[in-house]
């Protein structure tokens, strides 16, 4: 389970990031980038972590909507709410990367954490999970382009 969500946000960071980055372009966004970007190393570690920990409630009421017998309903938030973080945590972590990096405890953190993705990600690349994965993914574009092929 662990390793789908990693794929997940990996597959997702760089283009809900760049989504993101788009629509942070409106002025009233773009200012906010500026003055995040400019935040010292703790007050940059608050505002990435604060997507987090508003996000919390959202997935708990999600859980409690499953509970309740509305299980569509609960799953469905639970995605929009790991979409909507993933894309704000991506785009704050590239605000805040210059400055969380000054600290030492949080880069040695994160180049462990970048070793070890990336050693989960080999091994789940190599798995007959992924292959079967990927080559489904092919016949499934070669379908569709067959089929937008035949369309006039």
């Amino acid at each position: 389970m662990l390793g789908l969500v990693i794929v997940f946000e990996e597959w997702g960071w760089e283009p809900l990031a760049r989504l993101l980055a788009n629509i942070a372009r409106l002025p009233l966004l773009a200012w906010l980038a500026q003055r995040i970007a400019a935040l010292p190393p703790y007050a940059a570690l608050v505002a990435f972590t604060l997507p987090w920990l508003i996000l919390l409630p959202v997935k708990l009421l999600a859980l409690w909507l499953i509970t309740a017998g509305h299980g569509a309903l609960g799953v469905a938030v639970i995605v929009l709410a790991k979409v909507v973080g993933t894309a704000t945590l991506a785009w704050l972590f590239t605000l805040t990367k210059p400055a969380l990096m000054r600290l030492a405890w949080l880069a040695a953190v994160y180049e462990r954490w970048v070793a070890w993705k990336a050693g989960l990600l080999a091994s789940l690349r190599a798995s007959r999970a992924w292959a079967w994965g990927r080559a489904l993914k092919r016949g499934l574009v070669r379908r569709l382009r067959r089929w937008r092929a035949m369309r006039p």
